[in-house]
């Protein structure tokens, strides 16, 4: 008989830590190769701005600060892959809804997977307060951390890239014909019509609004590239230094 509960309580013993451990691992998001599977048929493909590529992009910067800034990198990483499962144009009067959107979408799939419903709030609340235009405030750590890895990816050379497709895909010119740059006074600035305006509306202001001393470090190496490139660009524009030749 004692024999009989010793193995039966042996039994139990190592049960109860494999259930817990199965608890433990419902309770977190999907691993990272199930959610890019999942993800890359959904992402957007008519957005160049927005597809799998800037995302991934921002997983790693992500990754790279949340590690630096000692986040939860089970919360933080999800959210980074999921948030931009919705993709509205930049001239869309629904624009800013996309970021709750995607926040909505991806919180269903994650239930639907068995994550636990306070992580599954946690990545939907990233994914709802990353945006520019959502204007939802980031409480956690980790949301502040995603709103600066996106952000990055708005500056540098990537940056102007994605601003310049971005421009391109509602029709804006590269710059004002007379006046490519301006204060604000001399013209106002249109980044719907002129996109090097966009700069100046929103992109230099990136650094400054960076949430940790990590990315506002990487914000500014990037500002710096992108002056250089804007003196550049007015240069060649002016037609500047064109006919000087190397002696």
């Amino acid at each position: 008989m004692q024999a009989a509960l010793y193995k039966c309580t042996a039994c139990l013993f190592h049960f109860i830590p494999e259930s817990n451990a199965k608890l433990v691992t419902r309770m977190k998001a999907p691993d990272e190769h199930t959610i890019k599977h999942w993800l890359t048929p959904r992402i957007a493909k008519h957005d160049t701005a927005h597809d799998l590529q800037h995302v991934m992009r921002v997983v790693e910067r992500a990754r790279d600060i949340g590690q630096a800034e000692g986040a939860d990198l089970n919360i933080l990483i999800p959210a980074a892959w999921l948030h931009d499962l919705i993709a509205l144009p930049k001239n869309s009067a629904e624009r800013s809804q996309a970021a709750s959107r995607s926040a909505e979408q991806a919180a269903a799939w994650l239930l639907s997977q068995g994550t636990h419903r306070a992580t599954v709030d946690a990545i939907s609340h990233c994914i709802a307060a990353h945006s520019f235009s959502g204007e939802v405030q980031a409480r956690t750590k980790e949301a502040k951390i995603l709103q600066d890895a996106d952000r990055l990816d708005a500056l540098g050379a990537i940056g102007i890239a994605r601003c310049f497709v971005t421009g391109a895909s509602f029709g804006a010119a590269f710059y004002h014909p007379e006046m490519p740059i301006t204060d604000g006074n001399s013209r106002s600035f249109n980044d719907k019509h002129y996109t090097l305006d966009h700069f100046y509306t929103k992109l230099y202001k990136l650094p400054e609004r960076m949430h940790t001393q990590t990315a506002r470090e990487i914000a500014l190496q990037r500002l710096s590239f992108m002056k250089k490139f804007e003196q550049q660009l007015i240069g060649e524009i002016a037609g500047k230094n064109d006919m000087q030749h190397p002696a």
